[in-house]
């Protein structure tokens, strides 16, 4: 879909089961935590690491919508009823903690948020990381729809979330290799998407993960061009392919 090969699905995909998760915690997880535990995994199986050592990075606009927009809502009208298990959920950090939980992981993670820049500044963070630590490191970016009269000072369309695992140096499983670097904006403008599926989900908080998405998808050099905040860009380039997308 994103290299515009295919159409958009008829119907939206059902919520992700959380079979990693026992069964209280999957009871209680929100969307939030439903969907970024589903692309970690995901990534976790195709780079062919142990989740229960790999150092994560969590990054979202706004964390979790309808439980902030919940919490205003209770606490404007019945403050004694405000459930604990919705407040424990509205940390931003909830879904690297469910992550934890549901791995077994103790490598540590950073839970990562920048208003509009936040993909970006969670890229670079998992980014310097990788470089620092000499390390694999994986990004997870996720946000989801708004949710009563917040929707219109936060606004977000859908669910989408998207995971990466960067490494150091080349493995079996890399399907990429990549040379970033931090430089001035001078005029450089935040790279757009294409294909009918990227276009679709725009309205997410967290779109800024589709243009570097559709580049790999498409095998493209790019750059990929993220906007950092005032006068400062994070430029990614794919410099080789290695494998094809699993299907």
């Amino acid at each position: 879909m994103l290299r515009g090969e295919a159409g958009l699905l008829p119907e939206a995909l059902p919520r992700p089961a959380l079979t990693l998760l026992p069964a209280n915690e999957r009871r209680r997880a929100p969307d939030t935590v439903a969907i970024s535990l589903e692309v970690a995994w995901r990534a976790c199986q195709d780079a062919g690491v142990d989740p229960a050592h790999l150092p994560t990075v969590f990054t979202s606009t706004h964390g979790d919508l309808a439980i902030t927009d919940y919490m205003c809502a209770t606490l404007a009208d019945s403050p004694d009823a405000l459930s604990p298990t919705k407040f424990h959920n509205s940390v931003h950090n909830a879904a690297a903690g469910y992550w934890s939980i549901a791995t077994g992981c103790m490598a540590p993670y950073t839970a990562v948020t920048a208003w509009q820049n936040s993909f970006g500044a969670g890229l670079l963070e998992a980014l310097v990381q990788v470089h620092s630590e000499q390390r694999s490191v994986m990004l997870v970016a996720y946000d989801i729809e708004g949710k009563g009269p917040l929707a219109s000072q936060s606004p977000s369309e859908h669910l989408l979330a998207g995971a990466w695992v960067f490494s150091p140096a080349r493995t079996p499983r890399t399907h990429a290799a990549i040379d970033w670097e931090v430089a001035r904006r001078d005029g450089q403008e935040e790279t757009g998407v294409h294909s009918a599926a990227a276009l679709a989900l725009r309205g997410n908080a967290m779109h800024q993960c589709l243009p570097l998405l559709e580049t790999l998808a498409r095998r493209e050099a790019g750059p990929v061009i993220y906007p950092l905040g005032v006068g400062q860009v994070l430029s990614i380039s794919n410099t080789s392919f290695y494998r094809e997308w699993i299907a």
